[in-house]
């Protein structure tokens, strides 16, 4: 019996019990979707760290499992009217290029573990801080009894305005579409489709409502991560060398994990503050971070 659920994968050549991937992705995917992250950024070091899958091809199975593990949670924020659509659109269309230019990226100068591991651990620290800092300012008292529904939204190529739990928000689109485009280079380099950074960034620079970034977020990510899955499986044509194309199975296993952590994490995120999110959040950016930047010394 222990032999049957000790896997090989022949892609990847990770060897594992089957149970344990899934089951990984729907306890991260569960926590992280309450915040509009999918659950990849964690499980990327998780891969790399523990199942010791540092190949190339990681970011792509990492995508890979955003493309089978957010619709759930999508489709159940879009029920309960938590979807920010101007957010959405905006984060789409600014992550989108980067995130192909960040897969380039990740394959020509960033190939060696050490060195991912490294510039991802500053990426992580960075966003982590900027979670820290909106954390230690004073939290703003959420709205009682008021429902947690996304109204009223209007966008232009300037300015987009919605409503949510009682109040009034806006952003600048040219400085969404700029900043999407930067954190999406990074994304693609990452393995975590651009719009997972998105979120911790919407909250901490544009101080929009974590209720409702986490749909616009997770939409994102799964745009650009459907992109990323396709051109890691392109580029591994002109890179025979080295193992670039997504571990379909490994993904796949991950993501089936994922899609109930993520649905789940969406129903359960309106009963918990957002101060509470937010500290989810935080900790687990900060504790990948300082895991990864303590191995590279």
């Amino acid at each position: 019996m222990s032999t049957l659920l000790y896997v090989t994968f022949p892609v990847s050549g990770v060897k594992t019990w089957i149970f344990l991937p899934p089951l990984t992705a729907f306890i991260v995917s569960f926590f992280a979707s309450m915040g509009g992250l999918s659950g990849a950024f964690l499980l990327l070091p998780f891969q790399m760290s523990v199942l010791h899958y540092t190949a190339p091809s990681v970011s792509g199975t990492n995508q890979l499992f955003n493309v089978v593990a957010i619709p759930s949670g999508v489709w159940r924020y879009a029920r309960e009217r938590r979807m920010v659509w101007p957010l959405t659109a905006a984060v789409v269309i600014g992550t989108l290029p980067g995130v192909l230019i960040g897969a380039w990226l990740r394959l020509e100068y960033l190939p060696d573990p050490k060195q991912f591991k490294f510039f991802a651990g500053l990426v992580l620290l960075y966003v982590g801080s900027k979670l820290l800092t909106d954390l230690l300012r004073q939290p703003a008292v959420q709205p009682v009894n008021v429902p947690l529904v996304v109204t009223d939204a209007t966008f232009s190529l300037q300015r987009a305005e919605f409503s949510f739990a009682g109040e009034n928000y806006s952003f600048s689109v040219p400085k969404i579409f700029s900043l999407c485009f930067a954190v999406g280079i990074i994304g693609g380099i990452y393995g975590i489709g651009g719009g997972a950074i998105i979120a911790p960034f919407m909250v901490a620079f544009f101080r929009l409502p974590v209720h409702a970034v986490a749909g616009a977020s997770l939409m994102g990510t799964f745009i650009t991560s459907v992109a990323g899955v396709i051109i890691y499986q392109l580029l591994s044509a002109f890179y025979p060398s080295m193992s670039v194309a997504p571990d379909w199975q490994l993904g796949i296993l991950f993501g089936l994990g994922g899609f109930c952590g993520v649905y789940l994490g969406a129903r359960c995120q309106k009963y918990l503050p957002a101060r509470a999110i937010k500290l989810i959040l935080c900790s687990f950016v900060l504790l990948t971070s300082f895991s990864y930047l303590i191995n590279f010394l």
